[in-house]
C-alpha cells in the first residue's frame, strides 16, 4: 500500500484518519461507520437511532464482521456499514474501499483500475468495478435545474486515430459525442448524446438549465433558435472567425472543464468504451461540482453518496444511466 501524501492535512480529520483506515481493517470500519452516520448510527432499513453495536459477550469486543443491530422489530434487524451502500456485498476489505474512494474523491484527473490493483493487491477486473461502484454513487451530483449565466458546448471522446487523416474531427467523426452544460462560478452537467442535432441539443438544455436562465454557446447553427425559451436570451461566440472572447461572452469556462475531462481519458484512463462513458462523465462531475471543498470533505461528500445505491455486475449499463 502506498504511503497517503500528506496533503493540507492540517485541520483536517478526515485525510488524517485515511493512512490508518487505507491499512487496519478495523480503523477502516470505525472510518467508514464515522463518514457515513457521524454520531449516530442508524438502521439503514427503518433508519432508527435506536441501535447497537453487537459485541462478544465474553470479551466484550467487537464482533469480527462489525454488525450492528437495530432494536426496531422488523426483518433483518442485523446491518454493518456496508448495508445499502455501493460496496455492499463487496468481498474487497473496506480498507481497500477507503483507498478507492479517497483516490477517486481527490486525484484532479482520476485513478485507474490499475493503480488501484497495483496498490491494493486486488485483481484488475475487481479494481475496476469498485471503481465504476464508486463513479455510480458519485452520479446525480446536480440537484436542480442549472442558473444563472450557463455556458453549453459538446465534445468528442475516444482514442486518437491509429493512422494520421483517417479519422475526422468533430460532426463526422466515430467519437462519442458529450454536451456539458456549465454555471459560470457554479455546477456541471454533462451527458453523452447520440447525435448533434437541434432537436437533441435543445431538448437536453430544456431539461437541465433554467428558465431564466442566459444561453452562451459558440456559432454552431443547431443552437439557434434556443434563446426564445430563456430569459437571458441566447449569445454566440464564433470560433470559426476566431472569436473567443466578446465582453462577456465567451466559452471559456466550458473548455476549461473539457480539458480535464480530455486529460484524464487520454493520460489516464487512455480508452474509455461507449458503454461505461457515462459513469467516468459522472466521476469528473462529482469532482468539479465539489471543487471548493478540501480533499478530506469531497471524500467524505462521495462516501455519503454511496449510500441507497446499488451496482451489480450483472446490471446493463443503460439500465443505471
Amino acid at each position: 500500500m502506498a504511503k497517503v501524501q500528506n496533503r493540507s492535512t492540517k485541520n483536517d480529520p478526515t485525510l488524517e484518519a485515511i493512512p490508518l483506515a487505507c491499512a487496519d481493517e478495523a480503523a477502516a470500519v470505525e472510518f467508514m461507520e464515522k463518514q457515513r452516520w457521524g454520531a449516530h448510527p442508524a438502521c439503514p432499513r427503518c433508519g432508527s437511532l435506536n441501535v447497537y453495536q453487537m459485541r462478544d459477550s465474553r470479551t466484550g469486543e467487537r464482533q469480527a464482521d462489525y454488525r450492528w443491530r437495530c432494536r426496531e422489530k422488523h426483518p433483518s434487524q442485523q446491518f454493518t456499514v456496508r448495508t445499502g451502500t455501493v460496496f455492499e456485498d463487496s468481498r474487497a476489505e473496506l480498507r481497500h474501499w477507503c483507498f478507492a474512494f479517497w483516490r477517486a474523491a481527490t486525484s484532479k484527473k482520476g485513478v485507474s483500475a490499475l493503480e488501484i490493483h497495483r496498490q491494493t493487491g486486488l485483481s484488475y477486473k475487481s479494481s475496476l468495478f469498485m471503481l465504476h461502484r464508486i463513479r455510480f454513487a458519485m452520479a446525480d451530483s446536480v440537484v436542480g435545474p442549472l442558473g444563472g449565466e450557463v455556458e453549453v458546448d459538446e465534445t468528442y471522446v475516444g482514442g486518437k486515430p491509429r493512422y494520421k487523416g483517417v479519422s475526422k474531427r468533430g460532426r463526422g467523426t466515430k467519437k462519442q459525442c458529450v454536451l456539458a452544460m456549465v454555471e459560470r462560478g457554479g455546477r456541471v452537467k454533462t451527458r453523452p448524446i447520440a447525435n448533434v442535432t437541434g432537436k437533441t441539443l435543445k431538448d437536453a438544455i430544456r431539461e437541465d438549465v433554467h428558465a431564466s436562465a442566459r444561453i452562451i454557446t459558440d456559432e454552431n447553427s443547431a443552437y439557434t433558435g434556443i434563446g426564445a425559451e430563456f430569459a437571458g436570451g441566447h449569445q454566440t461566440v464564433c470560433h470559426s472567425a476566431r472569436e473567443y472572447v466578446r465582453g462577456d461572452v465567451h466559452s471559456n469556462t466550458i473548455e476549461g472543464f473539457f480539458s480535464i475531462v480530455k486529460r484524464g481519458i487520454n493520460g489516464i484512463y487512455h480508452a474509455v468504451s461507449k458503454e461505461h462513458l457515462h459513469r467516468y462523465m459522472a466521476e469528473f462531475e462529482f469532482r468539479y461540482n465539489n471543487r471548493h471543498l478540501e480533499d478530506g470533505e469531497r471524500t467524505t461528500a462521495a462516501i455519503q453518496a454511496a449510500e441507497g445505491k446499488r451496482l451489480t455486475y450483472r446490471t446493463p449499463a443503460s439500465a443505471v444511466e
